[in-house]
């Protein structure tokens, strides 16, 4: 049985994350790949969609001097033939304040010829957000509003 694309995907990822050398993940990405990752693009310009293996290698690159990975927890990871997803919690240190971040975040990734082909990841961005400000944010207390617009019904 061989080893499926996720995993060494993953571990490329990391790889570049960390020591920032970034051959193994080149390897991994098609030409064409799509890459979005969701979440508040003016906090962190590094999310977003990019098209194509210079903009997805940029992109990681851009992390890479942002970010450090200390911890992939992956919660559930469902592998297909030519596809995975996977829910994880991540441990990251920002580089410069060596600030710890810890975030959630859905990842779904295609692969085509053991390269990736699509990769989408949805990040817990309220959290993430609370602890790039330092603080928690407080929303106003909407369930009145729930309760008049039943009571209309």
């Amino acid at each position: 049985m061989t080893e499926h694309c996720y995993w060494r995907f993953s571990r490329a990822l990391h790889r570049a994350l960390n020591d920032q050398y970034f051959a193994d993940i080149e390897g991994l990405l098609d030409d064409n790949v799509e890459w979005a990752l969701y979440g508040p693009i003016d906090m962190f310009p590094f999310l977003g969609t990019r098209q194509g293996k210079h903009a997805v290698l940029e992109v990681i690159r851009n992390m890479a001097g942002i970010i450090q990975v200390r911890r992939f927890d992956r919660e559930m990871t469902i592998l297909g033939l030519n596809s995975a997803a996977s829910i994880l919690r991540c441990s990251l240190v920002a580089r410069d304040s060596k600030k710890p971040i810890v975030l959630r975040l859905a990842q779904f990734a295609q692969f085509e010829a053991a390269r990736l082909i699509n990769m989408r990841a949805l990040i817990d961005t309220f959290e993430l957000v609370e602890q790039a400000l330092g603080r928690s944010i407080h929303l106003p207390n909407t369930s009145g509003c729930v309760t008049e617009a039943l009571d209309r019904n």
